[in-house]
């Protein structure tokens, strides 16, 4: 077999599940893959790399990326039947991560495995893969950058490469957008300090690592350059933005220098926790005209011993006071939030009380879920873990009732002019 070389140009398909954070990270992959001089191609069946960047949040997101990988094997065998040749095929992000040599074990058939840190090597993986499978020896192997594929333990480089979180935000050197932008995410942190029991993304993401605010702007700044008009705000919580580099919560000061950005139109924010919707933050959402009348608040209950067993740090009567905060200032809000259902010891009388709360706050948008029982977390553990069909039962119920509501906030708009933005046209024009 012919040796491959550090100039041989290779093409990547990324197939990207899970939340926006992994979208970010895909297309700071391609931007990485492009630097090192290779190919991005939205096509798997001429890609010579196929990377699955995968979610392994709760049980459905686990089956789905695995779901995607086996299907990405299968399409890789039928393209050896057929030419001879069979794509790299890489796994990554927060499945990886978390079940790296499962994975390793149960799919001989997947080439590399790459955690959440590790994009910013992914050329050399690549290419130190190609030499060994190419009968490269040892010291050709060690012989590229230092510290360059090496996987956790700082070994040789092998099929498994999962690091460790950094203690600071780390940057990637690129990233790959559309050719018109018109909306992007905004990475601002990185890690979870919060610590919920149903949670598994502190240990697959480590600690909250601020992003340095010059950084944020400076991004924002050249996605505004380049098309951009709609920011989206992007942490697993934006709100605790800039407690660990500047001692304070830094995202009203933030916001504002965002919204002096010219080009940019509307700043929108995700995942953001009731405790931390401070006075100061409302009264920036409310009077900078760039942010949207829009917040994603996963409140997850309203049962207050729910709550507790939860870690969470919100009751029923501050999330009250959090949403009539922000209606009596932004009378025209919008707020989505999540609900978990069938965690573990919620009583008849927790869901009742969860349900009445939905149909009386009358959230603009909601998403239920079945509580997803996890390895590794305080609430796998708990006692009084609820039957399956009952969660999936109580998650449909008020979901139910949602869809009416929905529909009602949908119907209060007819006759008003909205501002919208149009991102592309169909074939109909």
């Amino acid at each position: 077999m012919k040796k491959s070389t550090h100039n041989e140009r290779l093409s990547l398909y990324i197939d990207t599940l899970g939340c926006p954070k992994n979208f970010n990270d895909s297309e700071a992959a391609a931007g990485i893959w492009e630097q090192a001089d290779m190919s991005i191609t939205d096509d798997p069946l001429t890609a010579d790399v196929i990377m699955i960047n995968t979610c392994g949040f709760i049980s459905d997101a686990k089956k789905e990326s695995i779901d995607h990988i086996f299907d990405m094997v299968r399409l890789a065998e039928q393209r050896q039947e057929e030419t001879g040749r069979r794509p790299i095929l890489c796994v990554s992000g927060c499945l990886s991560q978390r079940y790296a040599p499962e994975l390793s074990e149960e799919m001989p058939e997947i080439d590399l495995f790459l955690g959440v840190n590790e994009y910013e090597q992914l050329p050399q993986i690549v290419r130190e893969h190609q030499q060994r499978q190419a009968g490269a020896s040892p010291e050709e192997l060690s012989s590229g950058d230092p510290g360059d594929g090496a996987n956790a333990q700082g070994s040789a480089p092998e099929k498994i490469h999962v690091g460790c979180a950094s203690d600071v935000f780390q940057e990637f050197s690129a990233r790959k957008l559309e050719e018109a932008p018109y909306t992007a995410t905004l990475r601002i942190a990185e890690g979870c300090n919060n610590c919920c029991a149903y949670c598994v993304i502190p240990q697959i993401r480590g600690g909250y690592r601020s992003r340095r605010m010059e950084n944020i702007l400076e991004e924002a700044e050249m996605l505004a350059a380049s098309g951009c008009r709609e920011l989206i705000l992007i942490a697993q919580d934006v709100t605790e933005y800039g407690r660990d580099l500047y001692g304070r919560l830094a995202l009203p000061e933030l916001l504002k220098k965002l919204a002096q950005i010219g080009q940019i139109r509307w700043i929108r924010l995700m995942y953001c926790y009731e405790d931390k919707i401070t006075d100061e933050l409302i009264e920036v959402m409310a009077s900078e005209e760039k942010i949207c009348h829009y917040i994603d608040i996963p409140l997850q209950h309203a049962s207050d011993p729910v709550l507790k067993r939860m870690r969470r740090r919100s009751t029923n009567r501050s999330i009250r006071n959090t949403i009539g905060r922000l209606r009596a200032a932004i009378p025209d809000i919008h707020i989505r939030t999540t609900f978990i259902t069938g965690f573990p010891g919620e009583t008849e009388e927790d869901y009742a009380l969860l349900a009445e709360f939905a149909d009386e706050i009358r959230f603009e948008r909601l998403g239920v879920f079945a509580y997803s029982r996890e390895e590794g977390t305080p609430a796998g553990e708990m006692p009084d873990q609820i039957d399956e069909d009952v969660k999936a039962a109580r998650a449909d119920s008020i979901m139910r009732h949602q869809v009416d509501i929905s529909r009602a906030v949908n119907r209060a708009k007819v006759g008003t002019v909205q501002e919208v933005m149009v991102d592309g046209t169909d074939e109909e024009g």
